[in-house]
Protein backbone atom coordinates (compact mmCIF):
# COMPACT_ATOMS: atom_id res chain seq x y z
CA UNK A 1 0.00 0.00 0.00
CA UNK A 2 3.02 2.89 1.10
CA UNK A 3 4.35 1.69 -2.45
CA UNK A 4 1.25 2.33 -4.00
CA UNK A 5 1.12 5.93 -2.52
CA UNK A 6 4.70 6.40 -3.33
CA UNK A 7 3.79 5.79 -7.16
CA UNK A 8 1.08 7.58 -7.19
CA UNK A 9 2.56 10.78 -6.06
CA UNK A 10 5.99 10.61 -7.90
CA UNK A 11 3.60 10.64 -11.03
CA UNK A 12 1.14 13.68 -9.72
CA UNK A 13 3.21 16.27 -7.95
CA UNK A 14 5.59 16.75 -11.19
CA UNK A 15 2.99 19.78 -12.16
CA UNK A 16 2.81 19.74 -15.88
CA UNK A 17 -0.21 20.68 -18.21
CA UNK A 18 -3.07 19.21 -16.37
CA UNK A 19 -2.10 20.57 -12.81
CA UNK A 20 -1.58 24.51 -13.95
CA UNK A 21 -5.21 23.24 -16.39
CA UNK A 22 -6.60 21.93 -13.03
CA UNK A 23 -5.23 25.07 -10.92
CA UNK A 24 -6.33 27.78 -14.14
CA UNK A 25 -9.84 25.90 -13.75
CA UNK A 26 -10.47 26.45 -9.96
CA UNK A 27 -9.71 29.77 -10.47
CA UNK A 28 -11.70 30.64 -13.03
CA UNK A 29 -14.57 28.35 -12.27
CA UNK A 30 -15.28 27.01 -8.74
CA UNK A 31 -13.79 25.04 -6.20
CA UNK A 32 -16.24 21.67 -7.14
CA UNK A 33 -14.95 22.25 -10.80
CA UNK A 34 -11.40 22.08 -9.97
CA UNK A 35 -11.69 18.79 -7.74
CA UNK A 36 -13.28 17.06 -10.09
CA UNK A 37 -10.85 18.01 -12.66
CA UNK A 38 -8.43 16.65 -10.26
CA UNK A 39 -10.33 13.17 -9.48
CA UNK A 40 -10.67 12.76 -13.06
CA UNK A 41 -6.74 13.07 -13.58
CA UNK A 42 -5.94 10.45 -10.09
CA UNK A 43 -8.91 8.30 -11.77
CA UNK A 44 -6.78 7.76 -14.60
CA UNK A 45 -3.47 7.16 -12.36
CA UNK A 46 -5.70 4.89 -10.50
CA UNK A 47 -6.54 2.77 -13.33
CA UNK A 48 -3.23 2.75 -14.99
CA UNK A 49 -1.96 1.72 -11.80
CA UNK A 50 -4.56 -1.42 -11.60
CA UNK A 51 -3.42 -1.64 -15.40
CA UNK A 52 0.05 -1.94 -14.44
CA UNK A 53 -0.48 -3.97 -11.34
CA UNK A 54 -2.56 -6.49 -13.05
CA UNK A 55 -1.01 -7.06 -16.58
CA UNK A 56 1.91 -4.48 -16.84
CA UNK A 57 4.84 -6.56 -18.15
CA UNK A 58 2.05 -7.62 -21.36
CA UNK A 59 0.84 -4.19 -21.43
CA UNK A 60 4.31 -1.94 -21.79
CA UNK A 61 5.49 -3.84 -25.24
CA UNK A 62 1.92 -2.93 -26.35
CA UNK A 63 2.17 0.49 -25.45
CA UNK A 64 5.33 1.55 -26.60
CA UNK A 65 4.28 1.58 -30.03
CA UNK A 66 1.73 4.11 -29.67
CA UNK A 67 3.09 6.31 -27.39
CA UNK A 68 4.23 8.41 -30.18
CA UNK A 69 1.04 9.14 -31.73
CA UNK A 70 -0.93 9.63 -28.69
CA UNK A 71 1.81 11.85 -27.25
CA UNK A 72 0.85 14.20 -30.28
CA UNK A 73 -2.49 13.70 -30.10
CA UNK A 74 -2.17 14.66 -25.77
CA UNK A 75 0.03 17.78 -27.26
CA UNK A 76 -2.52 19.20 -30.09
CA UNK A 77 -5.18 19.34 -26.88
CA UNK A 78 -3.09 21.16 -25.08
CA UNK A 79 -2.12 23.36 -27.81
CA UNK A 80 -5.69 23.98 -28.70
CA UNK A 81 -6.90 24.81 -24.92
CA UNK A 82 -3.71 26.82 -24.26
CA UNK A 83 -4.63 28.98 -28.04
CA UNK A 84 -8.37 28.96 -27.31
CA UNK A 85 -7.37 30.39 -23.70
CA UNK A 86 -5.17 33.04 -25.37
CA UNK A 87 -7.19 34.11 -27.69
CA UNK A 88 -10.07 34.78 -25.66
CA UNK A 89 -8.01 36.51 -23.40
CA UNK A 90 -6.86 38.86 -25.86
CA UNK A 91 -9.68 39.38 -27.61
CA UNK A 92 -11.75 40.59 -24.87
CA UNK A 93 -8.85 42.99 -23.41
CA UNK A 94 -8.39 40.27 -20.45
CA UNK A 95 -11.46 40.01 -19.32
CA UNK A 96 -12.29 36.91 -20.56
CA UNK A 97 -12.66 33.53 -18.43
CA UNK A 98 -10.98 31.66 -20.61
CA UNK A 99 -11.26 28.07 -19.91
CA UNK A 100 -14.83 27.81 -18.47
CA UNK A 101 -16.69 24.70 -16.92
CA UNK A 102 -19.80 25.04 -14.92
CA UNK A 103 -20.59 21.33 -14.07
CA UNK A 104 -18.06 18.95 -12.48
CA UNK A 105 -18.86 15.95 -14.23
CA UNK A 106 -18.00 17.34 -17.66
CA UNK A 107 -14.72 18.84 -15.86
CA UNK A 108 -13.80 15.16 -14.34
CA UNK A 109 -14.63 13.31 -18.22
CA UNK A 110 -12.78 15.98 -19.65
CA UNK A 111 -9.62 15.83 -17.22
CA UNK A 112 -9.98 11.86 -17.42
CA UNK A 113 -9.69 11.88 -20.88
CA UNK A 114 -6.58 14.10 -21.43
CA UNK A 115 -4.79 11.99 -18.38
CA UNK A 116 -5.53 8.40 -20.31
CA UNK A 117 -3.75 10.59 -23.46
CA UNK A 118 -0.79 9.41 -21.56
CA UNK A 119 -0.17 6.13 -22.14
CA UNK A 120 3.70 6.58 -20.42
CA UNK A 121 1.93 6.41 -17.41
CA UNK A 122 1.39 2.42 -17.69
CA UNK A 123 4.71 2.21 -18.75
CA UNK A 124 5.56 3.92 -15.70
CA UNK A 125 4.12 1.92 -12.42
CA UNK A 126 4.75 -1.21 -15.31
CA UNK A 127 8.05 -0.48 -14.42
CA UNK A 128 7.61 -0.03 -11.09
CA UNK A 129 6.04 -2.96 -10.41
CA UNK A 130 8.34 -4.96 -12.78
CA UNK A 131 11.45 -3.87 -10.98
CA UNK A 132 10.05 -4.92 -7.43
CA UNK A 133 8.52 -1.34 -6.54
CA UNK A 134 5.51 -2.14 -6.15
CA UNK A 135 5.58 -4.19 -3.04
CA UNK A 136 3.97 -7.46 -2.38
CA UNK A 137 -0.35 -7.81 -2.46
CA UNK A 138 -3.20 -7.41 -4.83
CA UNK A 139 -2.60 -5.37 -7.07
CA UNK A 140 -5.89 -3.72 -6.55
CA UNK A 141 -4.34 -2.41 -3.27
CA UNK A 142 -1.31 -0.69 -5.37
CA UNK A 143 -3.94 0.74 -7.63
CA UNK A 144 -5.78 2.20 -4.78
CA UNK A 145 -3.26 3.32 -3.13
CA UNK A 146 -1.31 5.16 -6.07
CA UNK A 147 -4.87 6.65 -6.86
CA UNK A 148 -5.36 8.12 -3.23
CA UNK A 149 -2.34 9.59 -3.27
CA UNK A 150 -2.76 11.57 -6.84
CA UNK A 151 -5.88 12.45 -5.74
CA UNK A 152 -4.97 13.67 -2.53
CA UNK A 153 -2.38 15.77 -4.67
CA UNK A 154 -5.09 16.98 -7.15
CA UNK A 155 -6.92 18.07 -4.64
CA UNK A 156 -4.37 19.94 -3.03
CA UNK A 157 -4.11 21.92 -6.71
CA UNK A 158 -7.39 22.67 -7.01
CA UNK A 159 -7.76 23.90 -3.88
CA UNK A 160 -4.75 26.06 -4.40
CA UNK A 161 -6.18 27.40 -7.50
CA UNK A 162 -9.42 28.58 -5.63
CA UNK A 163 -7.70 30.17 -3.32
CA UNK A 164 -4.65 32.09 -5.96
CA UNK A 165 -8.61 32.98 -7.89
CA UNK A 166 -9.96 34.31 -4.65
CA UNK A 167 -6.80 36.88 -4.40
CA UNK A 168 -6.35 37.58 -8.47
CA UNK A 169 -10.38 38.80 -9.19
CA UNK A 170 -9.63 42.34 -10.45
CA UNK A 171 -9.54 42.07 -14.08
CA UNK A 172 -5.67 42.44 -14.19
CA UNK A 173 -5.55 39.84 -12.11
CA UNK A 174 -7.19 37.55 -14.68
CA UNK A 175 -5.24 38.63 -17.55
CA UNK A 176 -1.61 38.07 -15.61
CA UNK A 177 -3.10 34.58 -14.44
CA UNK A 178 -4.80 34.15 -17.42
CA UNK A 179 -1.56 34.79 -19.78
CA UNK A 180 0.34 32.97 -17.81
CA UNK A 181 -1.16 29.50 -17.48
CA UNK A 182 -1.78 29.56 -21.06
CA UNK A 183 1.69 30.46 -21.83
CA UNK A 184 3.12 27.26 -19.40
CA UNK A 185 -0.08 24.98 -21.10
CA UNK A 186 1.56 25.66 -24.49
CA UNK A 187 5.30 25.35 -23.17
CA UNK A 188 4.14 21.35 -21.89
CA UNK A 189 2.88 21.08 -25.10
CA UNK A 190 5.92 22.09 -27.13
CA UNK A 191 8.08 19.98 -24.47
CA UNK A 192 5.89 16.65 -25.47
CA UNK A 193 6.25 17.19 -29.29
CA UNK A 194 9.85 17.47 -28.23
CA UNK A 195 12.19 14.30 -28.63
Amino acid sequence: MFAGALAGLAIAVPVGAIGVLIVLLSARCSWRVGVAAGLGTASADGLYALLAAVAGDRLAPLVRPVADPLRWVAALVLIVLAVRGLYGLLRSGGNADGLRIERPLVAYRMFLGLTLLNPMTVVYFAALIMGGSAGQGPGWVFALAAFAASACWQILLALGGRAVGATLTGERGRLITGLLGNALILYFAVRLLAP
